[in-house]
Order: C-alpha cells, then sequence, then structure tokens
C-alpha cells in the first residue's frame, strides 16, 4: 500500500455538490461521462488524495458520510471564509487532540475541519 488515493463522497445532484466543494476550496480534477451520471473527482492543491462525488451505490445513500476530516492552518479564517461565501458553519470546538469546526455539504454529509 502506498496511499489513500480517492474517498467516495455520496450526493444526489453531482453539479450542486461540485459547486459547494469548489467554494471550501477544492479543485475539480476530472469531469467526464460515466454511467447516467458523471464522474467527478476534486482535491486540493499538492495533494494525491482526492474525492470523488457519486451517487451510484444503493448502500451509501447521499448524506451519510461522516467522519471526513480536512487539516487548517486557522479555523477562524476557514469561518470568515466560509461565511463570505454563504456556506454555514458550526461552532468552534475544542478537544484535548485539536479544534474543529463542523461543515455540511448540501446533502448533509458532515466535514470536520481540524487545527492543531
Amino acid at each position: 500500500m502506498k496511499a489513500i488515493e480517492i474517498i467516495s463522497v455520496p450526493v444526489t445532484d453531482q453539479d450542486r455538490a461540485k459547486d459547494f466543494y469548489v467554494k471550501l476550496g477544492f479543485q475539480i480534477l476530472m469531469e467526464a461521462p460515466y454511467g447516467e451520471g458523471k464522474w467527478i473527482q476534486l482535491g486540493f492543491p499538492g495533494q494525491d488524495a482526492c474525492i470523488t462525488l457519486v451517487n451510484w451505490f444503493p448502500n451509501m445513500p447521499a448524506g451519510s458520510m461522516r467522519g471526513f476530516v480536512i487539516k487548517s492552518d486557522s479555523l477562524e479564517q476557514d469561518i470568515e471564509e466560509f461565511t463570505a461565501k454563504g456556506i454555514e458553519v458550526g461552532k468552534i470546538e475544542d478537544t484535548p487532540w485539536g479544534k474543529f469546526l463542523s461543515v455540511k455539504d448540501p446533502d448533509g454529509n458532515a466535514l470536520s475541519f481540524h487545527q492543531h
């Protein structure tokens, strides 16, 4: 094994989800027809791990993703940027293993931004 490559994010509307994740700072790496939908792959600049927006796994309903953690240098700065873009954010949670900020995508998938 070498690295985590792709994490599937279950969504209902791929274009709506794509717009949301681009607002968060993801870049589109690949977009192509796939079956009745699209293959939409997004990632952060300079990172190997990426996500794909899926709607074809019956056992992964849209909105069911939890535990997806994204490293952040400044949660306060994230709050300012996200709020300015119309993205709702939770409150910063302070834990012994760092600070966390929760954000939900349009389908209710939960993302946590983590600052050490």
